[in-house]
């Protein structure tokens, strides 16, 4: 049973990764890859500084130590000297003092060298982990601003993957129904021609019907009714004259063009 849980979460797990990762904005998940990067970096530069603030004080104690022992090394030679001075001025109890504070001073001064010896292999072990740490950060940081560049260069990807998605999407509304409420120009052109062309079928029929003849009879003589009513206005006004007069004037030089053909005929 409990092999069989584990198996249905480790399933259900991948599940909603999956899932997660099919809608997750893109542009989300960039700016939290770089927030990762940047964090990232700014832990490797504390733990850096870190380091090198190690190489700093072993540096210091260093220094600090091998100053104290010249000093120490300088008192012992001095107590030595003061020591032999009072022997050979015969006075017992300094050279007895002075030996033993010379001794001391030598005590002192083995400790400093040993304790010396120690900072010196300290400070080279913490100044290769300096550079290390030195390398490392410059190293992060190069490839956290080869990241930077690359956001603009995915930023202006997806920017265009977003543009052709939606230039595909309307393309395809074109085509393909979009909605029950929405017609698409397929449908409505395919409307407007079945329109077209039953009224076009309509008038080729009403154009052979008997109706159709009728009202063009009708029109015919509505019109020769008015041609006539048009010629009474015209003799009233006393235009008619002068139209017969000018219907005349083709006759009277049609004339003269037959008069060579009656002269060949008599002749």
């Amino acid at each position: 049973m409990l092999k069989l849980f584990r198996r249905w979460w480790k399933y259900m797990t991948a599940k909603l990764s999956s899932s997660f990762s099919e809608r997750a904005d893109p542009k989300v998940q960039l700016e939290q890859a770089l927030a990762e990067a940047q964090d990232q970096q700014r832990r490797l530069k504390e733990q850096a500084a870190n380091v090198i603030a190690h190489q700093k004080q072993t540096e210091i104690r260093l220094n600090r130590t091998m100053g104290e022992l010249e000093k120490v090394n300088a008192n012992a030679r001095q107590a030595v000297i003061m020591a032999d001075d009072a022997m050979k001025q015969g006075d017992q109890a300094k050279a007895t003092q002075y030996t033993s504070t010379a001794e001391s001073f030598a005590n002192r001064l083995i400790q400093l060298e040993k304790e010396v010896s120690d900072l010196k292999t300290m400070h080279l072990q913490s100044t290769d982990a300096a550079n290390q740490a030195k390398n490392a950060v410059q190293q992060n940081s190069m490839v956290l601003q080869q990241k930077l560049a690359e956001r603009q260069k995915l930023l202006s990807q997806l920017d265009q993957a977003k543009m052709q998605e939606t230039m595909n999407k309307a393309m395809s509304s074109l085509s393909e129904t979009v909605g029950e409420d929405v017609p698409t120009l397929n449908e409505v052109r395919d409307k407007i021609e079945a329109r077209y062309a039953k009224a076009k079928g309509m008038a080729e029929l009403n154009e052979g019907s008997v109706e159709s003849r009728m009202l063009e009879v009708e029109q015919a003589s509505m019109n020769a009714e008015a041609q006539a009513r048009l010629s009474q206005i015209k003799d009233q006004l006393g235009l008619g004259t002068g139209a017969s007069a000018t219907d005349a004037i083709p006759e009277t030089t049609s004339t003269p063009a037959e008069e060579p053909v009656t002269k060949s005929d008599s002749a």
